[in-house]
């Protein structure tokens, strides 16, 4: 009995040691497999990180130094798929005080744009397309807006989508600290503002207190005027009698009646 059991204990204790020697070696396999899955995925994503940075070097950008009104993305895009891949467009669109100036005058309200750049999937084509359309009509319908409108495009050497949206970082903070320097500037100025008037209205109340002051110590110097009281002033005006005026006794000689000199005059 007592073999029996030792044996027993044995056989348990040697498939409990084969069974984590396969569960060890199945996590390893399994490790393995997820790290050569990931060494896999890696290799992938640069191979295609370096197939996208091949085509962003073979690609080239065109700009436009004019866009007609009315000339909209999408209908640029129409007109210039035709002679090759176009991949992005950017437009800039007019400043907001032109168009309202413009929509005020009864003119174009629509929005327009004044440059813009295009991206071609080929730099060959994009010098090609600067070269052949640079001068010549836009065409399209006769009926378009811009159908007599001429091609202001120029092919950008060494530049790239990157560049443009650098540019447009830039100009953007450049836009937006001259907006907050403009809208401290107003702060300051309404401030500034603000406290003349409650400087005045400090004034003005010190020049009324001090009227009525006046007026308890001595009535009779200060005029019970309203309207000395609405300008805050406290001056007030004299009023000074006259005296008569004296004849000039200059000439001590005996002056003649007012009556014998009537009567003299009335005789001649």
């Amino acid at each position: 009995m007592g073999s029996d059991s030792s044996n027993d204990e044995d056989q348990q204790t040697h498939f409990y040691e084969e069974s984590r020697k396969e569960h060890d070696d199945g996590n390893e396999l399994g490790q393995n497999g997820k790290k050569d899955r990931n060494m896999k995925k890696k290799e992938k994503q640069k191979q295609k990180l370096l197939r996208q940075t091949a085509k962003a070097k073979n690609r080239g950008v065109c700009y436009l130094s004019r866009i007609p009104p009315h000339l909209k993305p999408l209908k640029l895009r129409h007109l210039l798929s035709q002679y090759g891949e176009v991949l992005r467009i950017y437009l800039a669109p007019e400043d907001h005080a032109v168009k309202l100036r413009r929509k005020l005058a009864g003119k174009n309200t629509g929005k327009n744009f004044t440059e813009g750049w295009v991206e071609f999937a080929n730099k060959k084509d994009a010098k090609r397309i600067a070269k052949m359309l640079n001068g010549e009509p836009m065409g399209g319908k006769k009926r378009s807006a811009y159908y007599y409108d001429l091609w202001n495009i120029k092919y950008l050497k060494k530049f790239k989508w990157d560049n443009l949206t650098e540019e447009i970082a830039y100009k953007n903070a450049v836009r937006e600290q001259k907006q907050a320097a403009d809208i401290s500037a107003a702060k300051r100025e309404r401030d500034f503002y603000l406290s003349k008037v409650d400087q005045s209205k400090a004034i003005s109340a010190m020049e009324e207190r001090k009227l009525k002051r006046q007026r308890v110590d001595d009535p009779s110097s200060v005029p019970d005027d309203d309207s000395t009281l609405a300008t805050g002033s406290s001056k007030f005006v004299r009023h000074f009698t006259q005296k008569k005026s004296v004849a000039d006794r200059g000439d001590d000689g005996p002056r003649l009646s007012q009556n014998i000199l009537v009567a003299v005059l009335g005789r001649k």
